[in-house]
C-alpha cells in the first residue's frame, strides 16, 4: 500500500495580525483513469478530490481537485494569524479515504 503521509510547513510563531505562508504536500499516485496499464486496462481513477485547512475549527482554505493535479499534489497559500491557531489540514480522495494533519502556531 503507497505510503500517503502528508507534509505540511507552518510557522512556529507569528505576531498577532500576521499573514503567513502555509504549504502542504501529500504523497498520492493521483491517478487521472485515462491511462492504461500494460495489458490494456483502463486503470482506474483515483486522486485527493478536496482538501481543507480548518484555523481554531473555521475552514480557512479549502480546494477542490481534478484529475489534471499531478501527483503528490502541492499546495500553498496565505492566512491571517489574529491568535494562537490550531490548524487541521484534510485531504479527501475518490476512495473516500481521509488524511489528516495538524499543526499549532503560537503568537508572540
Amino acid at each position: 500500500m503507497a505510503d500517503h503521509t502528508p507534509r505540511i510547513r507552518v510557522p512556529k510563531k507569528a505576531a498577532k495580525g500576521d499573514v503567513v505562508e502555509i504549504k502542504t504536500l501529500i504523497s498520492h499516485q493521483m491517478e487521472s483513469g485515462q491511462r492504461k496499464d500494460k495489458q490494456g486496462q483502463v486503470i482506474p481513477r483515483e486522486i485527493i478530490n478536496k482538501f481543507t485547512c480548518a484555523m481554531n475549527g473555521e475552514t480557512v482554505f479549502s480546494a477542490d481537485l481534478e484529475p489534471a493535479i499531478s501527483a503528490n499534489p502541492y499546495l500553498s497559500f496565505y492566512v491571517k494569524v489574529e491568535g494562537p491557531a490550531d490548524l487541521k489540514f484534510t485531504w479527501v480522495d475518490d476512495n473516500g479515504s481521509v488524511y489528516e494533519a495538524d499543526a499549532k502556531i503560537a503568537v508572540a
